[in-house]
């Protein structure tokens, strides 16, 4: 007995939901990289509050300061042109999160229609095959943006270590 296209219907109808959904899959990183910019801008905000640190009192007191500040400031810039350099490689993966989803989008709906207008004849290879694709495009933008989440929460709590170092020693 053959497969025909009815027999996967559901799963072509799975995939064009979860494929129109896909587009929204932005909103998994988005929350990610705002916390991570603002935390940064937090960052450089306090370190310039304890630059101007009014408590101490002698030149040795000011000189110690200084210096524990500056280390911050370096460890600070030093994370943030690493992530500078994540930022046009996260700009890039959330454009490619909307062309994966797009790209799955028209497969999948057409896909849909396809079935839809050909239920009882038997399916091909090329249309198995085609189905995978329009589920593979799905996992591809889920994981881009599971990736560039995890990446931006990161350096989000790497800055966050720094701020609270900047608490405690300075």
């Amino acid at each position: 007995m053959a497969i025909t296209w009815g027999d996967f219907q559901a799963v072509v109808q799975l995939s064009a939901g979860l494929n129109v959904a896909i587009l929204s899959f932005v909103d998994i990183s988005l929350p990610a990289i705002k916390e991570r910019r603002r935390v940064f801008a937090k960052a450089r905000q306090e370190l310039d509050i304890h630059r101007k640190n009014p408590h101490k009192r002698s030149d040795q007191e000011r000189q110690a300061h200084a210096e524990a500040v500056g280390l911050v400031d370096r460890q600070l810039f030093d994370l943030w042109r690493e992530t500078s350099a994540f930022e046009s490689i996260e700009d890039s993966l959330m454009k490619s999160t909307g062309v994966f989803g797009f790209f799955g989008a028209v497969i999948s709906i057409g896909l849909l229609w396809y079935s839809a207008l050909h239920y009882n004849d038997e399916i091909h290879l090329l249309g198995e095959v085609s189905i995978v694709v329009s589920f593979c495009s799905l996992i591809g933008a889920f994981l881009i943006n599971f990736f560039t989440a995890s990446k931006a929460s990161s350096y989000a709590k790497r800055c966050n270590d720094l701020r609270d170092h900047m608490r405690v020693h300075l």
